[in-house]
């Protein structure tokens, strides 16, 4: 049987924590940050934990 591939795209986007969750960067935190105010670009620079409905998908897609 031949052995699964991982999603190379979503390895680079998403990281297993040592719990098991999947970590990811937030959206709009890398352009046009002369809109965003100061508040809003700190936030969008902090990571976050993926949603637990598609926790299961983003595991298969990078084996963990």
């Amino acid at each position: 049987m031949p052995k699964m591939k991982s999603h190379r795209g979503a390895c680079k986007r998403f990281k297993k924590t040592a719990s098991g969750k999947i970590k990811r960067e937030r959206m709009n935190g890398s352009h046009n940050l002369e809109k965003k105010n100061r508040k809003r670009t700190r936030r969008l620079h902090q990571s976050t934990l993926v949603d637990g409905s598609q926790e299961k998908q983003i595991k298969r897609m990078i084996l963990a």
